[in-house]
C-alpha cells in the first residue's frame, strides 16, 4: 500500500496535496472568476439571441398599433359624417368628441384606481407600519 500512495499521486505534476492552502485558495478563486465569467458570457449570449427573435415581433406589434389608430381614426370619421346628415358637421364633431371623451376619462379613472391597488390598501399599510409580516 505504501507504493500506491507514493506511486500514482507522486508522479503528477500538480499534486494537490503539494500545494499550500495560500495557492488552493487563489487556484480556487481563479477558477470561481472564469465559472462567473463564462456564467456571463452564456447569459450575454441568450439576451443577444433572445433580442433578436424579439425584433420581429416588436416590428410587427408597432405595425399592429398604427393600423389599429388608422381604424380607430376611420371609424370616428364614419360615425362623424354619418351623424352629419342628423345634426350638422359641427355638431356631429362635437358629440362623437363628448363620447370619446367620457369613455377615455371613464377608463383613465379606472385604470388609476387599479394602479393605486398597487400601494396596499389601509389594512396592509396599517400592518406594515406596526411591522408585521404580510403574504
Amino acid at each position: 500500500m505504501p507504493e500506491d500512495e507514493g506511486g500514482l499521486l507522486a508522479s503528477q505534476a500538480n499534486d494537490p496535496r503539494d500545494e499550500s492552502i495560500g495557492g488552493l485558495v487563489k487556484r480556487l478563486v481563479a477558477d470561481g472568476k472564469a465559472y462567473a465569467r463564462a456564467e456571463m458570457d452564456l447569459l450575454k449570449q441568450v439576451a443577444r439571441h433572445r433580442a433578436k427573435r424579439a425584433k420581429a415581433g416588436i416590428g410587427l406589434l408597432g405595425i399592429g398599433i398604427v393600423l389599429l389608430l388608422c381604424a380607430l381614426q376611420a371609424l370616428v370619421l364614419a360615425l362623424v359624417l354619418g351623424l352629419a346628415t342628423l345634426i350638422g358637421p359641427f355638431g356631429a364633431g362635437m358629440a362623437i368628441c363628448a363620447i370619446f371623451a367620457i369613455f377615455g376619462l371613464l377608463a383613465a379613472r379606472a385604470g388609476g384606481k387599479a394602479l393605486a391597488a398597487l400601494g396596499g390598501g389601509p389594512d396592509e399599510k396599517a400592518a406594515l407600519a406596526r411591522g408585521d409580516d404580510q403574504p
